[in-house]
């Protein structure tokens, strides 16, 4: 471990616990006495409020109500928060309103040197979703839909809602419990239980027009519900095994209700088991491309014959 990030690591070792000695920090972080004593002392130069307790047992403690100095950030970690900061661009994130002024608030906690590498970075890194032609390392705006803040901000509270969707020119309400909220091919989706009509149901957040807490004195719980989508749930018609290039491939990429199982020790193989809706063309062909994109170091066990036609249909047109 690097001498800063040793230094950030022990000053959060050090703010967590009412008092701790020398002896202990030389055990937890494998480092010398003289090292640790030359490392506490660093950190209250840089205004950590250390009180040194004297005797055979004296140790350390942090001054209470006192104000802790800023982390420092090494050049690596920088780095590491700018790329995942540059990588959510136009991806529609929640709670991004003030994007531009966390981006300027980084910035000026940096030198020079270390904006001018930002800079750089950001001209030769393209996302999904960049503009190569806009160099403004402060041009990151991207909203979501503003039904989705107002969602999220109400499942903090309570996964019980009564939403009202727009669906074909008409508008509909109904009850449901949450089971998640996920992106998917740029926009927001509900998976949520139907209350009402007992079933699982998936909506996009674009097609809400009001969300509201569902305020009911008998409530099913969740127990019961996820005991009903258990019943509910679909026999698996598609069983693999993956060898490691596939496994890879299903690391870049894989549907949001796909797992796989490892199968060794090492990762190196595994099951896929899943089910698949023949009778919904949008996931028959969902599926049917990303089983092409897993390539061929892949074994099936099971798998519905309108996938394996569809899968030697394709083969056919790209290799004649």
């Amino acid at each position: 471990m690097k001498k800063v990030e040793r230094i950030n690591t022990i000053m959060r070792y050090v703010n967590n616990r009412s008092r701790f000695t020398i002896s202990e920090i030389m055990l937890e972080f494998n480092i010398s006495r003289s090292t640790a004593i030359r490392d506490i002392k660093e950190i209250e130069a840089m205004g950590m409020p250390l009180v040194a307790e004297v005797g055979r047992d004296g140790g350390y403690y942090v001054m209470n109500n006192s104000v802790l100095p800023a982390v420092r950030f090494t050049d690596s970690e920088i780095k590491a928060l700018f790329i995942a900061f540059m990588a959510t661009r136009n991806q529609q994130l929640p709670f991004l309103k003030s994007r531009q002024s966390l981006a300027e608030k980084l910035l000026g906690l940096l030198s020079e040197n270390q904006q001018e590498t930002l800079v750089h970075l950001n001209q030769i890194l393209l996302f999904e979703g960049t503009n190569p032609n806009n160099p403004d390392l402060l041009d990151l705006s991207d909203l979501p839909d503003p039904m989705l803040e107002k969602l999220i901000g109400i499942l903090l509270l309570d996964s019980y809602l009564w939403i009202t969707v727009k669906e074909e020119n008409m508008v509909k309400s109904y009850p449901i419990y949450l089971l998640h909220l996920y992106h998917k091919k740029s926009t927001w989706l509900i998976e949520g239980f139907d209350i009402k009509e007992e079933r699982k149901r998936i909506i996009p957040v674009d097609h809400l027009t009001n969300v509201k807490p569902y305020q009911v004195k008998k409530r099913l719980s969740r127990k019961k519900i996820l005991e009903k989508l258990h019943n509910q749930e679909e026999k698996i018609n598609l069983v693999l095994q993956l060898g490691p290039k596939a496994i890879a491939q299903f690391k870049k990429y894989h549907p949001i209700k796909v797992s796989i199982s490892y199968t060794n020790p090492y990762q190196a193989t595994a099951t896929l088991k899943t089910f698949i809706n023949v009778n919904h063309s949008e996931e028959l062909n969902e599926i049917t491309n990303w089983l092409l994109f897993l390539g061929s170091d892949i074994k099936v066990v099971e798998m519905p014959e309108e996938v394996k036609e569809l899968i030697q249909d394709r083969l056919l047109l790209y290799c004649p």
